[in-house]
């Protein structure tokens, strides 16, 4: 269960770091409501999953998750670039994040 929470927690930071863009530089109200709800939200779940994972893999999973959602809405959402060499280590950190799945099990 602590994976799902912290999976999950991934995802919100990958909300407010979004919603972050769409501030404006914390300039638009919805854009700023939605950062700081999905930021309390991330760091809540980042602290129940705390509670029985290691620290260490635990932010690394939950910052993983964050860079990953980041750059693919940022590549669909914001034309940002999609190349081979940033695909490759996108996947590395895929990698990386189930490694530390196992390993921690």
């Amino acid at each position: 269960m602590e994976w799902i929470i912290l999976i999950i927690a991934g995802l919100f930071e990958t909300g407010w770091a979004i919603g972050l863009k769409y501030s404006n530089g914390l300039t638009r109200f919805y854009p700023v409501v939605f950062t700081v709800i999905t930021l309390i939200l991330s760091m809540y779940l980042l602290e129940r999953a705390l509670r029985t994972l290691p620290v260490g893999t635990a932010y690394a999973v939950w910052t993983g998750i964050g860079i990953i959602g980041t750059t693919v809405l940022g590549i669909l959402l914001f034309n940002e670039s999609m190349n081979i060499t940033r695909i490759f280590f996108i996947g590395l950190i895929v990698i990386g994040i189930g490694g530390l799945k196992l390993v921690s099990a």
